[in-house]
């Protein structure tokens, strides 16, 4: 259903129809099933304190950050965008362990999310950095340096394309 969406580039409207036809029918069944075994726990049918009973009452209490996206058509389904994103730093976390000190860890922690950003606002990172390294000398106030930032991309016409 969400990949129907996605690829016939749907509206918000028409993801929300979609989504609490089909989508939600299916979660509140989930729904109700772990609220069951739940409950059978409790009469000592499960044992208490097994991988199961650990794994229900973790989905039980995420439940509604796990159904936000039926709220909200514009929140994919899933957060394959952002693990995507973050995947090159999660391998090479251990490498971060010798940043020399902790202001040098978030000097790299800022420099990554600015990639990053740029990256999501469809910038190539080194035309990027190259007019942020240009730009940044010449800044005055918070606002200049806001102003900078990757969403403020269409705001300039001096970056190369």
């Amino acid at each position: 259903m969400e990949r129907y969406a996605c690829l016939n580039n749907l509206d918000s409207e028409k993801i929300s129809v979609i989504r609490n036809e089909k989508s939600r029918p299916v979660l509140e069944d989930i729904y109700s099933k772990l609220m069951n075994t739940k409950l059978m726990n409790k009469h000592g049918t499960i044992l208490p304190n097994n991988k199961i009973s650990e794994a229900i009452s973790y989905t039980l209490d995420d439940w509604e950050k796990l159904t936000q996206y039926l709220e909200h058509p514009i929140i994919p389904i899933d957060n394959n965008l952002v693990e995507n994103a973050i995947q090159p730093f999660v391998i090479g976390r251990k490498n971060w362990l010798f940043s020399g000190s902790p202001r040098g860890a978030d000097a790299s922690a800022a420099f990554y999310s600015l990639i990053e950003t740029a990256k999501s606002n469809g910038l190539p990172p080194y035309w990027y950095l190259r007019y942020l390294y240009t730009k940044l000398p010449y800044c005055e106030s918070t606002d200049d340096i806001r102003n900078l930032l990757p969403y403020c991309y269409l705001k300039h016409s001096d970056l190369p394309p």
